[in-house]
């Protein structure tokens, strides 16, 4: 099998390391700041384009290359025409959601932040639309009340390559099938900036838990506000302190342990990033 890698990122280089000790890989398509993968491509003599592909960019690259199939990993942008036909058998991506549900980038993060109990990886067939082609095979995967966007990608991470050699058995045996996908079940979420991750304090405390552990540690992180100083929250734990429920919700009840009450209970900050600042009690976070 010759193939063209579209990859970006820590899970694109650890299926790009697989994938060469495997099979024939003609080139890669990659984005300009994954450095680790335009390292690999010219330490082992892999042909790569590295930028955005779509206009025409990556055409000359491509148009007199030949593989049988073209296999997309975390890759960050969206393909067209030119190279989607360009493989003699198939173009499938590797999308982090149980599609239909969760289109779009950041699905785990997502997925922990909107309460779900699983979520999971979909082969499918790659066409101009954002993650909308065929269902070709699909893993599910728990997510538990202490997972994070780390660990769901850590827990994915264990199946791509199990996942995309399904895939390719099946094409060899002639086994392949595809599954439409249905429109009317279909979910999308945007792009995901640091900017975003800022709490609400007047949200139940269940969803600021999810809001929370979605985007600890490595991840840039939930924040607030406190004395127009930013503080990072990688973690909170659930109390039975008492409060009254005409307090502003945010405020801060106690500092040791650090207590804040929210809409509907009070909360424990468990691990915050800047914890030289100096917080005192009866202010509030925003």
């Amino acid at each position: 099998m010759r193939i063209g890698l579209l990859v970006s990122g820590n899970l694109g280089f650890t299926v790009l390391e697989r994938m060469k000790e495997l099979y024939q890989v003609e080139f890669i398509l990659t984005d300009k700041k994954s450095n680790t993968i335009i390292d690999f491509c010219i330490n082992n003599k892999i042909d790569y384009f590295s930028g955005n592909p779509r206009n025409g960019n990556a055409y000359p690259f491509v148009s007199n290359k030949s593989v049988d199939l073209i296999i997309s990993v975390n890759y960050l942008f969206i393909v067209e025409k030119d190279i989607i036909d360009l493989p003699t058998i198939l173009a499938f991506n590797i999308h982090g959601s149980l599609l239909p549900k969760y289109r779009g980038r950041t699905p785990h993060v997502w997925s922990i932040i909107n309460n779900e109990k699983f979520t999971g990886i979909t082969a499918h067939k790659i066409d101009e639309g954002c993650d909308t082609g065929d269902i070709i095979e699909q893993i599910k995967v728990e997510i538990t009340n202490d997972d994070t966007g780390a660990t769901i990608l850590n827990k994915y991470a264990q199946h791509y390559v199990s996942l995309i050699e399904t895939v390719i058995l099946k094409i060899k045996t002639n086994s392949v099938s595809f599954l439409k996908q249905d429109n009317t079940k279909a979910t999308y979420f945007g792009v995901r900036t640091p900017e975003d991750g800022k709490i609400n304090w007047n949200w139940q405390k269940e969803r600021i838990y999810n809001w929370v552990r979605a985007q600890a540690n490595p991840y840039p992180g939930a924040f607030s506000f406190y004395e127009n100083e930013k503080i990072i929250i990688d973690e909170i734990v659930f109390t039975d302190y008492g409060f009254n429920s005409d307090m502003d919700n945010g405020l801060i009840l106690s500092i040791n342990p650090l207590l804040v009450k929210t809409s509907n209970g009070v909360i424990e900050l468990t691990v915050v990033r800047n914890k030289e600042l100096r917080i005192k009690e009866g202010f509030k976070l925003i």
